[in-house]
């Protein structure tokens, strides 16, 4: 084990280098017969793409997804489906300083200490652009979902730095550079603008959903989905922590409000999340994740170089100042990946029968006791 692949049944191994010639993901296990193009990823990649406002680093990469394999007649085989995105915007020359140094925050000292070696450049393969391949494998995996199930993936940011966002409507999301639920982002404009006169950075919020998600997906004990979405989402550069449902503040709730209580036509809360014992109700999927301040800034800071020897530490370059303003199209595809996952499970273990019988009806008719309100 490498650390490269994610997923067994739908199996992502993840390749490549920030600065090198190209990245990108070979998919084993896709089922066969699901129409795909390249511009059923393309979309996705967009919305996670560099350059796209002053917010973000100016790195301009067009992250163009081309289909190597897998896919025949505009279908795919249900062999291994390469995908290569080209890097085309490299800039190595400004990590050239900082070879020899290690940057606070970031991997380089790890790296070097577990492997004796590292490419500095971009942080090579502990940079974000390496989850570009990963949103590319999501968009196959929400397709499938979405023509299977009908299973829809949304996100948006819910903080940044001390901004908290209310949730408005999804329909905002997609009109502002921030992927934020509101109309007015002038507020987030102004925030992010001072923070980067400053030479500076900050956290964020991202809230990720999953509707129209299957009964019964998840396993019990150490392979339950919440145990796999925490798993996945902290597999994302940055991110510090990750909350299920009502995540955190469960601990000030009391039993009688924190367990969603069960009505004939449906669950009246979802505290749960979308998922009891570590399988999904059919409520909406409910994650939060918390993403560090950006470690790369151009405010000078104390390290160390590879002879131990104390230096001042200047990251120049094209950075993002707030890393979470492109993470919502990553952590969609990260819980996009483990729906697949577990919906290939399940139906390996089950079939495609998705819930238990309903006690009232015969075991043939194979209704889920959920079905009256799902």
């Amino acid at each position: 084990m490498s650390g490269n692949t994610f997923g067994t049944l739908f199996a992502v191994t993840n390749f490549g280098e920030s600065h090198g010639p190209a990245i990108g993901c070979v998919i084993d296990g896709c089922p066969p017969g699901l129409a795909l193009a390249e511009a059923d990823i393309q979309g996705d990649l967009d919305r996670r793409r560099p350059g796209t406002s002053r917010h973000v680093t100016q790195r301009k990469e067009p992250d163009i997804v081309q289909i190597l394999s897998g896919v025949y007649e505009g279908k795919t085989t249900g062999t291994p489906i390469a995908l290569l995105i080209r890097n085309t915007d490299q800039r190595s020359k400004d990590y050239g300083e900082i070879a020899q140094q290690f940057r606070p925050g970031h991997a380089d000292f790890t790296y070097w200490k577990k492997y004796g070696i590292r490419d500095p450049r971009g942080g090579g393969r502990s940079s974000a652009r390496l989850t570009a391949p990963m949103v590319a494998a999501g968009a196959v995996a929400r397709k499938w979902l979405f023509e299977k199930y009908g299973t829809v993936f949304r996100g948006c940011m819910a903080q940044i730095g001390e901004i908290e966002i209310p949730f408005e409507s999804w329909d905002h999301v997609p009109n502002n550079p921030f992927f934020a639920p509101v109309a007015d982002v002038s507020r987030l404009e102004d925030y992010m603008d001072a923070l980067r006169k400053a030479g500076d950075s900050c956290g964020a919020r991202i809230r990720v959903t999953a509707s129209q998600v299957p009964v019964g997906l998840g396993e019990p004990l150490f392979d339950k989905m919440d145990a796999d979405i925490a798993w996945a989402m902290m597999g994302i550069n940055a991110v510090k922590g990750v909350e299920i449902g009502a995540g955190f503040a469960s601990v000030m709730q009391r039993g009688t409000t924190h367990g969603d209580s069960i009505r004939p036509d449906g669950f009246e809360s979802n505290n749960a999340g979308g998922l009891l014992g570590g399988i999904t109700t059919g409520q909406d999927l409910d994650v939060s994740i918390a993403i560090k301040p950006t470690s790369s800034i151009i405010s000078p800071r104390q390290s160390v170089d590879i002879h131990n020897q104390p230096v001042e530490v200047v990251t120049k370059g094209r950075h993002d100042p707030c890393v979470g303003i492109r993470a919502t199209p990553i952590a969609e595809a990260m819980l996009a990946l483990v729906v697949m996952e577990h919906a290939l499970r399940n139906r390996a273990q089950c079939g495609d029968v998705i819930g238990a019988p309903d006690p009232g009806q015969s075991a043939a008719e194979g209704t889920s006791p959920q079905a009256s309100f799902l």
